[in-house]
């Protein structure tokens, strides 16, 4: 397997936030989006964002083909679609508004990740799976489009993974 890109997900409709985009939030010195990419840059060999709505970045931004149902999975597969057209075989997924992930999240994933090829890697915690952090092969791209847009965090334990 060679270095994942990585995927920021950033997406959603804001309505929560008056239509501001989760990554332009401040956090202290900084926004989000920045937060996160600095955890991430030295794990990845790129990094883009995934999102529907207008975001302050540098980075590629890969949209969800579809503007209605938006869910974290929709990123997901945004994002196996960009690796894939970039001949990589895996993504790394993090979600922006939790910006102080484990700067080793990535090796741990990929280790758990290597249980089979067509296996992919989520991290858990006391209170269950958080699929928006996770290591993605883009051979599963298939598989998970099979899932509807809303899916809830539970269809993670239909598919064959490793927690990590």
């Amino acid at each position: 397997m060679q270095e994942p890109l990585d995927l920021i997900l950033a997406g959603g409709c804001g309505t929560s936030m008056d239509g501001m985009s989760k990554g332009d939030l401040i956090l202290g010195h900084a926004i989000l989006l920045t937060h996160a990419q600095a955890r991430f840059e030295p794990q990845v060999a790129a990094i883009a964002v995934n999102t529907s709505r207008p975001i302050t970045t540098k980075l590629p931004v890969v949209t969800d083909a579809t503007l209605k149902n938006l869910s974290p999975l929709t990123g997901v597969l945004a994002g196996l679609d960009w690796a894939k057209n970039q001949g990589v075989t895996h993504i790394a997924t993090v979600a922006v508004d939790i910006p102080f992930f484990p700067c080793s999240l990535v090796p741990h994933l990929l280790l758990a990740g290597k249980a089979q090829p067509r296996s992919f890697a989520i991290t858990a915690t006391s209170d269950g799976l958080h699929g928006t952090f996770g290591i993605w092969p883009t051979v599963l791209r298939s598989d998970l489009a099979t899932f509807p847009d809303t899916t809830p965090p539970s269809f993670f334990s239909k598919l064959t993974h490793t927690k990590t």
